[in-house]
């Protein structure tokens, strides 16, 4: 049997602390696996549910969006993905009489572990204006609630409409529709916060805000760099693809503040010669200062423009001059700004030696289909747009895209994020696709670009929106400020949350609040019609079917499509003309109307019920066309960035845990940065410690961020760990510390809360 939740919080502030690991996975990972899922599930629900993992006929891991290749293991998941199934597919239950006994207060009290850790929400439950705890309510009487909230708004954009990744194409499609029906873009979603900056270069220099490259690529890759990113932990199944690429010649860079233990060995828990010796991953690991990224990609274009100029028969071909002439535009003004790149101020931004960055050079230049992989070490800075446009730069000058084996590659978090993003929500939507929605549906979209998340609460804060509906996610701890956020979503007449567990937003509500419990993946969906299944589409740009197959945890549980539907309903009434009725009955209609909407969707019903799926159509990939404003792909010229250092600071990057997955804590430990039982810790090299007045390991300080406004904001109470980051360098653990970025603290252009170079102090506490 499955074991009973923790019933007391536990303590998260004393740390243990030994030596960080080098390798990833093997038998730990499998027997960290078996343990929770059956301290969840029970041994039998254990195997029969892990077996179905992003199997061809089995259910979409809830977990990260990194694809499945064509020839599949028994075990196609990881461990981290095993720990999203296990809590999704719990035996645990949150029932009303958990919610009696826990007065919000009390809720409110508790940590983001503890509150994941009592199990499935069974009922919809309704927080009264005034009341103190949360009581059920029938299905009829939550709609009743929200209508009568959204017809009293002066307008529709007062009504915010957030999505998290994990809703399906199907549920997406129906929210976007249902919010433009209502009459607003205001669809915030957690791309805002994670890889908005990576569409919006990618959209501006090759036309597509999407990854340009399949898993195929990867292994025909003769140089794969991956940057600002932690596949070990945050993508596990990326490493099984990094090591078929070794094993078919591919290098390996690694750009990284951080050593993981997943870049440095992964031992392959499929292979029983994975499991005894590993693969080494990475071939040179460039040790950066965090938030000189753009820097050493610029300087290596100077390098490559050099070798080319040189005219040795070694290096011909350094710039492929053919693709640069036929398909790119805006080549002589990016050369010229990339010859005037300074070593010295590349070294500084960097913290890099010079031999390490012309090993790199030779790598590059050796190198004839080359990759670059990213995720939010890039995406979550200040300069963070300009730093992928120089990595789209880099990639042009050789012609490394719309080649097999190279590309770009942004590697998404959340399942299904990058498919919400293609199915319409998005706060400022293409004409073209509105134009769509308003000749399949005879209604006219709102064509005024809604907001995102960071004007979103910028806009409850300050008034001007009184209701949010969140699809999925915990927006409170995703997202930055804590006390600006949370404070914001108190002042908000009405707040909904779409949700299979607890978490921290339900405990920080607005006057009235309703939690609407849902199917999760893992679970059977039997509507009018039938048995029903929905799809998703991964990092890579692939869209193929889930199925659950359990017994849903509760008989008063609905899906998305279904809650969607019946709101849509309750609220638009005769207004509209849609057909929810028969979208809740029968998913394959709703695919039926994207196949109409969505380009690249055509005849989807029959093409998604092949094993498999299909993949989109990518112009730059396939057809080495561009749908820019020049017709090609553009070459950029911003200027370099970096975040200065006040002397007895440091910046500190935001991140994961191993136990954990965005806001979503499994556990205290992380197991290969050698931290167990605990949270609240701040890793710092030594060096610097000792610099910073001799702050032992096992000191605790409080983090103090300081920001140009002049305001500071505190986290307190955090364990000093010695650890071998780069130079200047610190990074602790999020959501503890979102508290410290200011909400006005954002990339430029994508409005991405800048998360990953927080200028701090560290005061030591009595």
């Amino acid at each position: 049997m499955a074991g009973k939740p923790p019933s007391g919080d536990p303590v998260q502030d004393a740390p243990q602390v030994e030596g960080p690991q080098h390798a990833a996975a093997g038998l730990p990972a499998i027997g960290h696996t078996l343990r929770v899922a059956q301290e969840q599930m029970g041994v039998r629900r254990t195997a029969l549910t892990l077996l179905r993992v992003n199997q061809k006929d089995g259910f979409d891991c809830p977990g990260c969006a990194w694809p499945e290749p064509e020839h599949r293991h028994k075990a196609e998941f990881c461990e981290n993905g095993a720990k999203a199934v296990a809590e999704e597919a719990t035996l645990r239950r949150v029932t009303p009489e958990f919610f009696a006994a826990h007065p919000v207060a009390d809720l409110a009290r508790r940590s983001g572990y503890w509150l994941g850790q009592q199990g499935r929400l069974t009922h919809p439950m309704y927080l009264a204006e005034g009341a103190e705890r949360y009581e059920p309510v029938s299905w009829e009487q939550a709609f009743d609630i929200v209508a009568d909230e959204l017809d009293a708004l002066g307008s529709p954009d007062e009504a915010l409409f957030y999505t998290s990744g994990r809703t399906s194409n199907e549920a997406a499609f129906l929210y976007q529709l249902f919010a433009r029906e209502f009459g607003t873009n205001n669809l915030p979603d957690c791309s805002n916060m994670c890889h908005e900056s990576s569409g919006s270069a990618l959209t501006e220099t090759i036309g597509i805000g999407k990854g340009s490259v399949l898993l195929e690529d990867l292994y025909q890759a003769d140089l794969i760099i991956v940057a600002g990113q932690n596949p070990g932990t945050n993508h596990p199944r990326m490493l099984s693809a990094l090591e078929k690429a070794k094993a078919n010649g591919a290098r390996i860079i690694t750009v990284n503040p951080l050593p993981e233990a997943g870049m440095e060995r992964f031992k392959n828990p499929q292979t029983p010669q994975g499991m005894l010796k590993g693969t080494a991953l990475t071939d040179l690991f460039l040790q950066i200062r965090l938030g000189g990224d753009q820097a050493l990609f610029r300087l290596l274009n100077k390098l490559i423009l050099a070798a080319s100029d040189s005219g040795s028969a070694a290096e011909s071909g350094a710039v492929d001059e053919e693709f640069v002439r036929e398909h790119t535009h805006g080549y002589e003004e990016f050369a010229a700004a990339a010859r005037a790149a300074d070593w010295d101020e590349t070294l500084a931004a960097t913290g890099l030696e010079r031999s390490r960055i012309e090993e790199a050079l030779a790598m590059v230049l050796a190198s004839k289909r080359t990759v670059v992989c990213w995720a939010m070490g890039l995406t979550q800075h200040k300069h963070a747009v300009s730093t992928i446009r120089e990595v789209v730069n880099f990639l042009l000058l050789r012609g490394n895209i719309g080649r097999p084996g190279a590309g770009v590659c942004p590697v998404r978090g959340h399942s299904n994020v990058q498919g919400d993003r293609t199915m319409g929500i998005f706060e400022r939507p293409a004409p073209a696709f509105l134009d769509a929605l308003e000749r399949e549906f005879g209604f006219a979209p709102p064509r005024e670009h809604g907001l995102d998340v960071v004007r979103a609460i910028r806009a409850l804060r300050d008034g001007a929106a009184k209701v949010f509906l969140a699809m999925g996610g915990n927006f409170v701890s995703a997202s930055p400020d804590t006390e600006v956020t949370e404070a914001a979503m108190r002042r908000a007449r009405l707040t909904v949350h779409v949700s299979t567990k607890l978490n921290r937003s339900h405990a920080v509500t607005g006057a009235r609040a309703l939690i609407l419990p849902t199917l999760g993946r893992t679970e059977r969906d039997l509507q009018g019609s039938g048995e029903q299944f929905v799809t998703v589409e991964d990092s890579m740009g692939m869209v193929h079917a889930s199925r659950g197959r359990l017994e849903p945890a509760s008989r008063h549980l609905l899906s998305e499509p279904a809650i969607v539907s019946r709101l849509a309903r309750r609220v638009l009434g005769e207004k509209s003309s849609t057909p929810w009725e028969e979208f809740e009955k029968d998913y394959a209609t709703i695919r039926d109307r994207i196949a109409r909407v969505v380009p690249g969707f055509e005849d989807f019903n029959a093409r998604v019920a092949r094993p498999g799926g299909f993949a989109l159509p990518h112009a730059p990939r396939d057809e080495r066309r561009f749908p820019t404003a020049t017709g090609k792909a553009n070459f950029t010229a911003a200027p370099v960035e970096y975040p200065e250092l006040p002397k007895g600071r440091l910046l500190l990057q935001t991140l994961r845990s191993h136990d954990q997955y965005n806001t979503t804590i499994y556990g205290l430990d992380d197991r290969y940065r050698g931290i167990r039982n605990g949270r609240r810790v701040v890793l710092v090299n030594p060096a610097d410690a000792r610099e910073l007045g001799g702050l032992a390991d096992g000191a605790y300080v409080d983090l103090v961020s300081e920001w140009q406004d002049g305001v500071e904001r505190r986290a307190p109470g955090f364990r000093v760990v010695h650890y071998p980051t780069a130079r200047g360098c610190a990074a602790a653990y999020y959501p503890e510390t979102n508290v410290l970025v200011p909400l006005d603290a954002t990339a430029d252009t994508s409005n991405t809360p800048a998360s990953k170079s927080v200028v701090v102090r560290l005061e030591a506490r009595p």
